[in-house]
């Protein structure tokens, strides 16, 4: 066989919002396959054989067919080289453990070129992964030198751009969480600060910190001693400690404070430079000299005996806890202590060195308790210990044993008082006691560290027990669940994390029914952000004048914390070059399906097209919501079925076909009689009130029937009052205010 060409990745182009593929972003590739149009699969010998030994669980995939196997069929029977490339790219990404189950391949106008698209959660991860199926599949068509081996350095590149790119596994949880409350999210940086919720409803968390966590309480938090003397003020058990200055102080203080005693670091975290249990002064010194560079001061305090517990606390009460265990090795006479570690406890596919492992690898050269515990016991990481003999590697380990249904409920209420104390909304409170299903007061427990920003991956993969869902309770938190999850707004009900969003599609005065849709809401008593052509508004006020159609704007709006309701304007360009700048709105308008003109680079020439690309607005539309629809096209009418919330048509026929029949169904309708605007519910006709003959208004105003009925339209499924919307209308200008405020 011939080698064949290279495929050409004409354009790659990532749209983050809903487009016309997907409510998800997606990364789209326009491909040309050049001479392989003439070579679908089953017409490239060996290929197929070659392509499914590289990746056995191609067998997996439905496709079309809709049943295992699915795939592998379209294989044998002959299926295009830009369709096998997107099954490609899912499964790398599916064996990077980025599980994708979306894509799509379809034929544009021009032959042999092709628009592929994928579920992409992240850009990089997914051109990462494009990169890689591209040489992989192009070196099976050609029968190059490519084996499971290259396979897995594929699979390793886009695994490690997922580590870049992708979000920590706390942090992730709570996005989930939300997720499946539909609370929608913004990610604001390259890291873990995410935004839950849109504008004014908004809340933002930075892994397990949220803006409602305290920098006071957080301050307090890191401060180790003041955080002990506020919870023995409340009568919460701590040990007894001092803050010291010198080795020489530090056994001092641990004879004031009765032996055995424990040596760390007054602000550090993660259990480093941490000694417990000691007794002699050459221990305690030695602890100190091991505390002193993890921390700005070291505190020596009496040890407590039992296991060290993590308490997890999320809005005043204990959501998960979980427990640590003494890690030892046994000798074996010949074997040093570093190799029976690695032998004995490394082998365990529990740990590993990335945070999303439920225990750490165990590095005892590395680690300066471990190497002290050992000198403790008259060894050394290289020391070769006796047969039989039991060394002790770590006091307590990782604490990843889950005990939630253990905690006594005295215990819950001393953590929980203790997290308040403190002033964290989100607290990981550090007990150690010997059996925490037993009071602390009777068993000499305390509370020995207050946490803010805690870790939840030892409650989501615990090493033993069950995960525990920390991330809804943090998104249940922050967002309080109701039988509905809806919250009253002052206009209307919706749901949490969410305000009112209003999308307005077509090409017919898109914009200006935008600014009359801002207006009213902005009478109404909201501060309204609007997106549009005309500029970027706040509060009627222009902050940016130019063009601001698009998703990048759309994004300054529903990141804004002032922003109470937000209007957008989404030409057919925005949809598909970048996707809508939200998930759902409450209001979706489509005004017509013209505009094809233009838009040639997306393979769209005539307005029947459009349909495609339109419908975009009505799929997003909430279940509570409503889509508005202009009766007097038919296709546009034919969106009614799209939506999941009511439908609301407007025509300035009071006659259209459509209306008719939406009216008799008890829908709702508005149209043109007698020189005003009607409203009608089913067979009840009212004129809308406050707005006289609508032709004394247009003379004043350069706006035409069809557009103002569309935004009384949308004002009205928004819910604000008919005389409001009449007046407001009246006192409406189509002269924007001038730039020059700042956002």
């Amino acid at each position: 066989m011939s080698k064949q060409d290279d495929i050409k990745l004409l354009r790659i182009n990532y749209l983050r919002g809903p487009n016309i593929w997907t409510y998800r972003p997606v990364l789209e590739v326009w491909l040309d396959l050049g001479g392989l149009e003439d070579c679908p699969s089953h017409l490239l010998p060996g290929f197929n054989d070659r392509l499914v030994a590289l990746l056995p669980a191609l067998l997996e995939h439905h496709c079309g067919v809709g049943e295992r196997g699915g795939f592998i069929q379209r294989l044998r029977e002959g299926t295009w080289a830009g369709h096998v490339l997107e099954h490609v790219v899912i499964e790398l990404l599916n064996l990077a453990d980025m599980p994708t189950g979306f894509g799509q391949t379809r034929s544009t106008s021009k032959r042999g070129v092709y628009r592929m698209v994928f579920r992409a959660r992240d850009e990089q991860v997914a051109r990462t992964a494009l990169a890689e199926g591209h040489r992989l599949l192009m070196a099976a068509i050609n029968d190059e030198a490519f084996g499971p081996a290259d396979v897995q350095v594929a699979v390793e590149k886009i695994r490690a751009k997922v580590d870049d790119c992708y979000l920590g596994p706390s942090t992730a949880s709570i996005v989930a969480a939300a997720t499946d409350r539909r609370i929608p999210h913004i990610r604001l940086n390259d890291g873990n600060l995410v935004q839950l919720g849109y504008g004014a409803s908004q809340r933002r968390i930075w892994t397990a910190e949220t803006d409602l966590t305290s920098a006071i309480a957080e301050g307090i938090a890191h401060d180790k001693d003041l955080t002990k003397s506020l919870l023995a003020t409340c009568g919460v058990p701590v040990p007894d400690g001092e803050i010291v200055s010198t080795a020489e102080r530090a056994w001092e203080a641990a004879q004031d404070i009765g032996l055995p005693v424990v040596v760390k670091p007054s602000d550090g975290n993660h259990g480093r430079g941490v000694s417990l249990d000691l007794n002699t002064r050459e221990e305690v010194e030695a602890a100190f000299r091991v505390a002193e560079p993890h921390g700005s001061e070291v505190m020596v305090e009496r040890f407590i005996r039992g296991h060290e517990h993590r308490l997890l606390v999320v809005g005043g009460r204990v959501v998960a806890a979980a427990r640590g265990e003494t890690a030892t090795v046994t000798g074996d006479g010949h074997s040093t202590v570093m190799q029976l570690v690695d032998a004995q406890l490394n082998t365990d596919p529990r740990r590993g060195l990335e945070e999303d492992f439920p225990l750490s690898r165990i590095e005892t050269d590395k680690d300066e308790a471990i190497v002290l515990d050992l000198q403790r016991q008259g060894l050394t990481p290289h020391a070769i210990p006796a047969a039989g003999r039991q060394v002790l590697i770590q006091r307590n380990g990782n604490v990843a044993i889950d005990c939630t249904d253990e905690v006594h409920p005295e215990v819950d209420h001393i953590v929980s008082l203790a997290a308040r104390v403190v002033g964290l909304d989100i607290a990981g409170v550090d007990v150690v006691a010997q059996d925490i299903s037993r009071p602390l007061h009777a068993q000499g427990g305390a509370i020995v560290e207050v946490n803010a920003g805690p870790g939840l991956l030892m409650h989501l993969k615990p090493a033993e027990g069950s995960p525990r869902p920390v991330g809804r309770a943090i998104c249940d938190h922050l967002f309080p669940d109701s039988p509905d999850h809806a919250q009253q707004d002052g206009l209307n009900s919706s749901p949490c994390g969410r305000i009112p969003i209003v999308g307005i599609a077509g090409s017919e005065g898109t914009q200006r029914v935008a600014r009359l849709v801002a207006w009213l809401l902005h009478l109404s008593g909201r501060y309204t952000g609007l997106a549009c052509r005309d500029g970027l508004f706040l509060d009627q006020r222009c902050v940016d004048a130019s063009d601001s159609a698009h998703w990048e704007a759309g994004q300054r709006l529903l990141i804004n914390r002032t922003v109470q309701a937000a209007v957008f304007e989404n030409g057919a360009e925005t949809i598909l070059r970048s996707g809508l700048a939200y998930d759902r709105c409450q209001v979706g308008v489509v005004t017509d399906l013209g505009g094809a003109a233009g838009l040639a680079e997306f393979d769209i020439t005539e307005d029947e097209q459009m349909f495609r690309v339109m419908r975009s607005q009505v799929d997003v539309v909430l279940p509570g919501g409503a889509a508005v629809l202009n009766a007097a096209h038919e296709r546009v009418v034919d969106m009614h079925d799209l939506c999941d919330g009511e439908v609301i048509f407007y025509s300035t026929d009071p006659k259209a076909a459509a209306i008719a029949r939406h009216c008799a169904q008890g829908g709702r309708a508005l149209y043109v009689r007698q020189d005003q605007i009607v409203l009608a519910t089913g067979t009840t006709e009212a004129f809308l009130p406050g707005l006289g003959k609508l032709s004394a208004w247009r003379a004043r105003r350069d706006l035409n029937d069809s557009t103002l009925l569309a935004a009384v339209g949308a004002a009205w499924a928004l819910g604000i009052p008919l005389n409001l919307i009449g007046a407001g209308l009246e006192a409406f200008e189509t002269t924007p205010k001038t730039a020059g405020s700042a956002e």
